[in-house]
């Protein structure tokens, strides 16, 4: 008989275990997670944080969304990306990022609720991780998944204690394996993957050092150093990443993946912040250095049975457009509610199905476009003449050009301009953090014809209360006090909302009815004149794509999952029916 019982086991305390666990236990599902180091990240990976994300952290609660405002470096500082021949040295360009243009900005104050912040994993994995032990979890350190074996009841799961060696078991009812990129619980599963791994590889140098003076009045948490021939060798290509600013900072040099990868000491990282920096005298506190290979990889199936990968144990892929932790977190907070529907018993087991569906095309999207925007660097080393050679001074030469006072330099000048703008698709890319749509049995559209993406998809939010989409957000406002209210706050904490008008109040009456029939809190809003929501502004008249007495169903993780454009001839049957369709009852 296994030592300890549980519900749910996380393998692995990253963003995407500790927020399933988090969550979890939020929604009163017993849950363990577990870690085979002795603490949290060490290193400051994963950092941009984007409105998805940080609205996953709004619905556990304005306190978590409150700590990691409180730790994360704000938007205005996340700034304009820098490119240059050293941060002492002459600038060649920068763009507006992270939405730091003012259009940009307004489509993210437009898109949601909350603002993305910079905030190192070193951060973001205390908050997750304490909200889940605090809510419930039982989170264990220095103990290492070894195996598992599934059967038609559960999962057995032998760990080992790494402080006294000691072997044990676990006994769940589900396995999630959020294990990281080399993720031993998609390996033992033999989950089917497609890419492939160590397709580059890299460096990383995490030191103190105040650079103030070289970048405070340019804040951004990108500095894109181009330096042909430095002694680092390399693609001629540098990055300097604020961690905390100004005096914290990681550098990224890549190596070549087919050669020994280098040993970073602390001569060499000194070496390196120097000439990246370009202060030859430059003092740094070196705090860590490691390399790492770059991925291009993604599970077509994130499930076998009762086990699941999330995170980076299903989407394995470069730091580019900043997905890896947004993309990891979002994944807990698909599946969390479906575990816990499924374990109250309001769910059948057939809806655990729809994590794959949903989540699987969202890997293979998010993998496939940070591994794109590498090669986008491509235009920007071409305008300025990095490509082909070894000849450093010829290099030099061509990137010298840009300032002559002729057709070519003229030329060259504007192919400069154009190559750093078109990294908006890495930098500002609000489309492709926020336009997911889900289609699966979890969502009934009812026929409803998906609305086409009338702008560019990658930067463009466009909402749509189209089943399968993520609710729009606007602002509407409680009665009685007048205080504004995201549409999003209506809804989420681990139930089922409806959002209906004045003539749909059948649409709350069959709440009543449905909801206890399948064991559901169902939430509804009747919004409009002198109802305790009202919509002031007449945002949500023209968001929800329906009439007053029309009816918007929204899931715990905030996509809807039905909508009718008005009321239904019986309510009561068009909500059973829906329900139970969505919930494999």
């Amino acid at each position: 008989m296994a030592e300890i019982e549980t519900d749910v086991l996380i393998i692995g305390t990253g963003p995407a275990g500790s927020a399933t666990a988090a969550l979890l236990s939020s929604y009163g599902i017993e849950n363990m997670a577990i870690n085979r180091y002795r603490w949290l990240a060490n290193t400051p990976r994963a950092h941009i944080t984007n409105q998805r994300c940080m609205e996953v952290l709004r619905d556990l609660g304005r306190e978590v969304e409150d700590e990691a405002y409180l730790h994360g470096t704000h938007q205005d500082l996340m700034g304009e990306n820098v490119f240059c021949e050293s941060l002492a040295g002459e600038e060649i360009g920068r763009m507006k990022s992270w939405g730091k243009h003012p259009l940009s900005r307004a489509e993210h104050l437009l898109a949601s609720p909350c603002h993305m912040i910079d905030l190192p994993q070193t951060f973001m994995e205390p908050i997750l991780y304490g909200t889940a032990c605090r809510r419930g979890t039982q989170g264990r350190m220095s103990t290492e998944y070894l195996s598992h074996k599934q059967d038609a009841e559960g999962v057995t799961t032998t760990c080992r204690d790494r402080v006294s060696g000691r072997v044990f078991e676990v006994r769940s009812k589900y396995l999630v394996g959020a294990d990281g990129g080399n993720s031993a619980v998609a390996e033992a599963e033999n989950l089917p993957f497609e890419g492939q791994m160590g397709v580059g590889g890299s460096m990383n140098i995490l030191f103190r050092a105040d650079l103030s003076r070289y970048v405070a009045h340019r804040p951004s948490v990108l500095y894109w150093v181009m330096q042909p021939g430095a002694d680092v060798g390399g693609i001629g290509m540098g990055l300097v990443r604020m961690v905390r600013p100004w005096n914290e900072w990681l550098i990224v040099w890549g190596y070549d993946i087919n050669e020994p990868a280098p040993e970073v000491d602390e001569e060499f990282a000194t070496g390196v912040a120097r000439q990246l920096v370009g202060d030859p005298e430059l003092e740094i506190e070196l705090l860590s250095a490691n390399t790492w290979t770059v991925n291009n990889m993604y599970a077509t199936q994130m499930q076998k049975g009762r086990v699941f990968i999330m995170g980076d144990a299903a989407h394995r892929h470069p730091p580019s457009n900043g997905l890896g932790s947004n993309t990891s977190i979002q994944d807990g907070f698909n599946l969390a509610w479906k575990l816990a529907a499924v374990l109250k018993g309001q769910a059948g087991e057939q809806l655990l199905d729809s994590y794959s569906t949903e989540r699987a095309p969202i890997a293979k999207q998010i993998v496939t476009r940070a591994n794109q925007s590498i090669g986008e660097f491509g235009p920007i080393f071409e305008a300025l003449g990095m490509t082909g050679g070894t000849d450093v001074e010829k290099i030099q030469a061509a990137m010298d050009a840009r300032t002559n006072a002729t057709p070519e330099g003229e030329k060259q000048r504007e192919a400069i301009r154009d190559a750093i703008a078109f990294k908006k698709y890495e930098f500002d890319a609000h489309g492709v953090e926020m336009n997911q749509r889900y289609r699966s049995d979890a969502v009934e559209a009812d026929g409803q014809i998906e609305p086409a993406f009338e702008i560019d998809a990658e930067l463009h939010y466009q909402p749509t209360t189209w089943p399968g989409a993520r609710l729009p957000h606007v602002w509407v406002f409680e009665h009685d006090t007048g205080d504004q209210v995201s549409t999003l706050d209506l809804c989420g904490r681990g139930k089922f909302t409806i959002l209906t008008g004045i003539g749909g109040e059948a649409w709350q009456d069959a709440a009543t009815k449905v909801g206890p029939e399948l064991g559901l809190d169902i939430k509804v809003h009747v919004i409009g004149p002198r109802r305790s929501i009202v919509d002031h502004t007449g945002d949500w008249a023209r968001a929800r794509e329906i009439s007053d007495s029309g009816c918007v169903l929204v899931r715990p993780d905030h996509h809807v999952a039905w909508r009718t454009e008005a009321m239904a001839a019986d309510p009561v049957a068009e909500l059973r029916r829906v329900l139970t369709k969505i919930l494999a009852r």
